[in-house]
């Protein structure tokens, strides 16, 4: 009787290589995430400020992150890295001006801008007739454009990189443009010294198809017929905003692909802007090497240990308050109210 030999196949399995949570599985760069937060006693319309910032960071930002007045930058620092958190923004308040710093973790540098003038994010929707915000607009992360810092100073260079890894990179040949709902603009005038930080709101509208047309495609609903007297006056009825409200060649796009039910692949497109705040009004006052320390690599006012001299109360709140950061400690039982 023949002796039967089972022979085993040997199969090879490819192994699965998962993308880290941190890493872009597109670019393969580390994802940008930030911390906001504030140092101090900060008033009401700054502290809205604070959560309006934190929501224009969505989605790579800690929304609901507990802050307690004994935690210092070490703590924000400790809970960063294991989070994968890259980029600080810090609100503070001296007795002369509001102050954001935007800072690298964990080694810097740090940024830090004058707050002129500032609007909140309620205040812009309540200024205008229409305002929009779709439930998923804060989804993706927002488009970055900075215009106006190609003047060739290098803390003008310093601050358009800062920007830029503050928000995730793009590749322009796997986006998707559903993905593309909002962007921050900055713009520095070089007379002024000032940078304008605006948030807007993207959206399409196609060329040439009336308003009435443009709603009952996505809306799908049944229109209301009953004050016509025909159906082709739905179509060409003249009313208010019936019409395309921007053909100018300058505003339009030609789209790659589908984008909802009016906005086909191949059909040109109007670019619609809406600001949804916060809005601000920067003045770049000094840039450190480090976090929050470190060598001054440019100071607007000059030298810091002369201006110290000449006028200690411009400089010394918030470099009192920089130095309280470092000094300050706190129970190890605190490291609870950091969470996400």
């Amino acid at each position: 009787m023949a002796r039967m030999h089972n022979k085993r196949k040997r199969v090879f399995v490819k192994p699965v290589v998962k993308t880290p949570k941190h890493v872009d599985h597109v670019t393969g760069d580390k994802i940008p995430k930030s911390f906001v937060f504030s140092r101090g006693k900060l008033p009401g319309p700054l502290r809205q400020l604070q959560m309006d910032l934190r929501k224009l960071m969505l989605p790579f930002t800690a929304l609901k992150l507990k802050e307690n007045r004994r935690n210092n930058l070490k703590d924000f620092l400790n809970v960063a890295g294991p989070m994968g958190v890259t980029n600080f923004l810090i609100l503070s308040k001296t007795d002369t001006a509001p102050y954001l710093r935007v800072a690298r973790t964990p080694q810097g540098p740090t940024l830090t801008f004058k707050i002129e003038e500032y609007a909140l994010a309620a205040d812009i929707s309540q200024s205008q007739l229409r305002p929009r915000c779709p439930p998923d607009l804060f989804k993706n992360p927002p488009l970055i454009v900075l215009s106006g810092f190609g003047t060739g100073d290098q803390h003008l260079k310093l601050t358009t990189v800062m920007f830029q890894n503050i928000f995730p990179a793009i590749d322009v040949n796997t986006v998707k443009l559903s993905s593309c709902q909002r962007i921050v603009l900055l713009n520095y005038n070089k007379d002024t010294k000032l940078i304008d930080f605006r948030h807007y709101s993207i959206r399409l509208q196609p060329v040439g198809v009336s308003r009435r047309i443009r709603k009952f495609v996505q809306n799908h609903q049944v229109p209301d017929l009953r004050n016509l007297q025909d159906v082709s006056d739905f179509v060409t009825k003249a009313g208010y905003g019936s019409e395309s409200e921007a053909d100018d060649e300058a505003a339009t796009v030609t789209l790659a692909s589908d984008l909802g039910r009016v906005n086909q692949a191949a059909s040109k497109s109007a670019v619609k802007l809406q600001e949804i705040g916060p809005r601000m009004t920067l003045h770049l006052v000094k840039i450190e090497e480090g976090l929050c320390s470190g060598g001054v690599i440019f100071n607007e006012y000059g030298n810091p240990s002369e201006k110290k001299r000449e006028d200690p109360k411009e400089v010394s709140p918030q470099e009192s308050q920089e130095e309280g950061d470092s000094e300050d400690e706190m129970d190890d039982n605190d490291d609870d109210d950091l969470d996400e």
